[in-house]
Formats: C-alpha cells, structure tokens, sequence
C-alpha cells in the first residue's frame, strides 16, 4: 500500500466528471484507504488523487476508535431526503476552509464492493454527510459549489 498525494483546488482534475470503474481496483482502494487515514479524513474520492473513475472510500468512525472501511465502486445516489440540515465541512483537497453546507440527512445508495456483490444502503448523520460529499467529487462538484458567490469568495482567497 502507499500514500498517495491529494490534489488541491483549483487543479481541474477535482471539478471533472468521472468515468465508471474499469478493471480490478483492490490495489487503488487499499492506497485510498491509507491515504485517506493518513490525511487525517473521513472520506477520500479517485478524483482527489488524480484517478478519473467512480470509486470513494470512507470510514465515519475511525477517529472514535471504531475502523469501519468503506469501499464504494461505481456508486449510485438512489434516494435522498427532503430534510436537510446545515453543518461544516472540510475537504482534503482544500485544506484549512471549513465550510457551511446544506445537505440531506438521510440517503440510500448503491454501489458495488471489491468483490463485486452490489450493495445497498441507507445512511444517516454523518455517514450520510460524507457520502454525499464523496459521490460530489465523481460528479465534478466541490464545496465551493454549494455556496454562495459572496462565500465562495472569501473560502476560495483563503485557498490562494
């Protein structure tokens, strides 16, 4: 396994779209997950390593003590609800900006594991937060991109 280096705002890998995963990614999903506890994050997107496929890993509870992996493959939101809630959120690929950001309290995915058995899932809290940040990434989008022009102004001359 390796640690790998995370790309910053404003490299144009982390605002392009994803292509669906080709091939076996055990490799790449294990250098995510080292990287990504490393970092110190919860979550860690292909794209946030220069890797251009539809592949996030998470873990919302090894900081508590309780490693709980996460490997999603080609992952699809299926589901999100109508209540959201406001909180801060990081992002490695901006380091020091904490954020507000408006996002749906519970969502169900699906996606496939290392193995290729498609999973099925609803997420709450802050599972729920991270997933929806990471499926972000696949689809170009970052942080920045929920605020407002006034907000994304001043998180983003923090940045430069």
């Amino acid at each position: 396994m390796a640690i790998l280096p995370i790309l910053r705002w404003p490299d144009t890998r982390l605002t392009t779209v994803c292509s669906h995963t080709a091939g076996d990614v055990s490799r790449l999903a294990a250098d995510m997950l080292e990287t990504m506890y490393a970092a110190p994050g919860r979550g860690l997107a292909a794209p946030q390593i220069g890797v251009l496929q539809r592949i996030f890993v998470m873990d919302c509870t090894w900081k508590e003590g309780v490693f709980a992996p996460r490997v999603l493959i080609d992952p699809e939101m299926l589901w999100k609800s109508d209540d959201s809630a406001i909180g801060p959120e990081s992002c490695l690929s901006l380091p020091g900006i904490t954020t507000e950001i408006s996002r749906a309290t519970t969502v169900t995915m699906r996606w496939a594991n290392l193995a290729g058995a498609i999973c099925e899932e609803t997420f709450t809290g802050i599972a729920a937060i991270c997933a929806q940040h990471e499926f972000d990434h696949l689809n170009g989008v970052l942080t920045l991109d929920h605020l407002d022009p006034a907000a994304r102004t001043l998180a983003e001359s923090a940045l430069l």
